[in-house]
């Protein structure tokens, strides 16, 4: 068991610290289940530093306050050159010396300030600064962040007593513009910051979201307690740190004097905008801890310590416009046009405002004075309006009710901060929707690949979504790449997605919240697209597992004029269906109640679990709603048992599922 610990500890680390994985996940996820199997059967055997113990469970109503032995203290901070050469001055006189002193430098990193305090080289507690003397205790969430170590190394280093370090959890850039785009890509408000993003994952109390832990890093640059006796010097506690299994910030430097370390501010900021991970200044301390405890300290700060700050992310401008933007997806998005700002190394002339709600919350108007920020790749976000500087007369905002691009007019569902264009041909979206149409879950287009998606879309090949299935041989050869045993193999494909079900032809459309499990209500309960399309908003509501949101949804789709011509012509190419009689709903002990699955059943496949529900009158859906009357969870549930401890629904795992099924 101590090798398959050891085993699996390197591939964590491999995976979540150092980016280079060795195997695959089905191969992790197999060893990971190897080791809890043999944990299950030889608990006395279990290790402390188990890749098993990384997740804990959060405090139920609150976090538990901690307070720091050492208090975590401020820095004082300096603007400008002037301001670090008078700090060395100060302290060379507070130590009576004029010999040049020597500085520790290190970036000043933009997350959450954590301490980790370890008993006999075990993790114990990990908290946030809080107000730097109490803290909350956030070690259950700490332990998912796979950069920390559960047991610290001590082959080269003894770790003896109680061990306390300091450090911050942040979010590396890639990391947060990846996590902003997936936001972006759900219709979410994206983070504002990696700093912000870092401190509400550590302050998650339900539904906590284990990717983003596990993307957070933990890089340590201070010992509070427990150094050992023969470390005398700043680059030496990093050294210590690093050989007990932390990461250290790798931009560390030693200083022989103040004029080195203001050279190396000037450094850092030139390479500012290309570190991994976001800083906003660097961080100066002196270099040997015999004079950092004569300089002492404040209440408030270290007097052997400062903060050289960079030029501030946020500047002031003057929106030009707000124009309205069309994503892949149809959403309108406001963007406000700016006269050019210079905003942390970057000529900002955009900044998005996300929705209508956004616009009315800010209360944008052309002609404002605004304050923006940059943060990464993300589109620069517009603050606040900067008060007192309105000119007179300047009007609200309001999106346009027609599309901008196609002039379809525009949809906002009850319930939903986005505004959307309803057309499936709309140019903007026209290359996501024939890629949608195209996807294994809809009609299954083998070869009909993204590339050949885009190079179709812009030589005008394909200039409706039903274009696909007018494609002739000679036009597919022709195309660069495109050999004609590719462009036959492809007009085979399009063939055989021809002869579909009504439910995957639903799925294709890329109808706003129709998925898999919608899809599959709708055919059921209608039999064929005329008896859909005829049904009302009120009749599409009253399907079981609909609801009204959907039921708008689908009903102002084929509302749409386009939309009911395009759906025709595919038609007219000869996509088709088989049509069936309406299902009727059966009686049984189950009749009208709603089940959602979520995690894997043993000895059950999820097509077998859905087989003896509706034999007894059930029905399964796919999406959890207050509707919902039973979840079932089985092994490594996902997201949707999460929704349904919010909601608080009828949670059953497997036994108790059987035992329902049997009465």
């Amino acid at each position: 068991m101590s090798a398959l610990v050891d085993e699996l500890n390197r591939h964590n680390r491999l995976y979540h610290v150092e980016d280079r994985p060795e195997i695959t996940d089905a191969e992790y996820d197999r060893l990971y289940r190897e080791l809890q199997e043999l944990e299950a059967a030889h608990p006395s055997w279990a290790r402390r530093d188990s890749p098993t113990r990384r997740v804990g469970a959060p405090a139920a109503e609150g976090f538990q306050t901690v307070r720091h032995r050492v208090p975590m203290l401020s820095m004082d901070n300096a603007m400008d050159e002037e301001a670090m050469r008078g700090f060395d001055e100060r302290l060379r006189r507070l130590l009576h010396t004029q010999e040049p002193l020597e500085y520790a430098a290190q970036p000043k990193l933009d997350g959450a300030a954590v301490e980790l305090v370890y008993a006999d080289g075990a993790l114990e507690v990990g908290a946030t600064r809080g107000d730097g003397r109490t803290g909350e205790d956030v070690t259950a969430n700490l332990r998912g962040v796979w950069s920390i170590p559960l047991v610290l190394d001590t082959r080269r280093i003894p770790a003896a007593g109680r061990i306390s370090v300091r450090g911050e959890a942040l979010l590396p850039v890639a990391a947060f513009e990846r996590l902003n785009r997936e936001r972006l890509e759900r219709d979410e408000e994206p983070f504002a910051n990696p700093r912000n993003a870092a401190a509400g994952a550590l302050r998650q109390l339900r539904n906590v979201d284990r990717r983003r832990l596990a993307a957070l890093e933990f890089r340590a640059y201070a010992l509070a307690e427990g150094r050992p006796d023969d470390v005398r010097t700043e680059t030496q506690i990093l050294e210590t740190l690093a050989s007990w299994g932390f990461l250290i910030p790798p931009e560390s430097e030693f200083c022989a004097d103040v004029e080195e370390a203001i050279d190396y501010h000037a450094r850092l900021l030139a390479r500012r905008n290309a570190l991994p991970v976001e800083c906003d200044g660097s961080v100066l301390k002196l270099h040997r801890l015999d004079q950092q405890e004569e300089a002492g300290s404040l209440p408030r700060s270290p007097r052997w310590a400062i903060a050289f700050k960079f030029p501030p992310q946020q500047e002031t401008t003057r929106v030009k416009a707000i124009e309205a933007s069309v994503g892949r997806t149809g959403a309108l998005t406001p963007v406000a046009v700016l006269e050019p700002v210079h905003v942390g190394g970057v000529t900002v002339t955009h900044a998005s405002l996300h929705n209508q709600d956004e616009v009315d919350r800010k209360d944008v108007r052309v002609g404002d004075t605004v304050l923006i920020q940059r943060a990464g790749d993300v589109i620069p976000q517009v603050v606040m309006v900067v008060p007192g500087k309105r000119r007179r007369g300047a009007r609200r905002y309001a999106l346009p009710s027609h599309c901008p691009v196609c002039d379809t007019p525009t949809v906002r569902l009850e319930g939903e901060a986005v505004t959307r264009c309803p057309n499936l041909d709309c140019p903007a979206q026209l290359k996501n929707n024939v890629r949608h149409l195209a996807s294994r879950g809809a009609l299954d287009i083998d070869g009909l690949g993204e590339k050949l998606v885009d190079q179709l879309v812009e030589q005008g090949h394909v200039k409706r979504v039903s274009d696909v299935f007018a494609l002739q041989r000679d036009t597919l050869a022709g195309l660069e790449r495109m050999a004609e045993k590719s462009a036959d193999n492809l007009m085979q494909a399009l063939e055989r997605a021809r002869e579909t079900s009504l439910s995957r032809f639903l799925i294709a459309l890329g109808i706003r919240h129709v998925g898999g499990g919608v899809a599959d209500l709708l055919a059921d309960h209608f039999g064929d697209l005329d008896a859909l399309v005829a049904a009302s908003p009120e009749e599409l509501a009253a399907v079981p597992g609909v609801g009204p949101t959907i039921a708008e949804s689908v009903a102002r789709f084929f509302a749409e004029k386009r939309n009911q011509r395009e759906v025709a012509r595919l038609r007219e190419l000869n996509v088709r269906w088989q049509a069936r009689a309406p299902r009727i709903a059966r009686d049984g002990p189950l009749s009208g109640k709603s089940f959602v699955l979520t995690g894997t059943l043993d000895g059950l496949t999820r097509d077998e679990a859905k087989t003896r529900i509706e034999a007894a009158g059930g029905r399964v859906t796919s999406g959890v709603s207050k509707k919902t009357d039973y979840v079932v969870a089985g092994a490594d549930p996902g997201t949707k048992l999460r929704k349904a401890e919010e909601l608080e629904l009828t949670i059953l795992d497997q036994a108790a599922f059987e035992k329902l099924l049997a009465e």
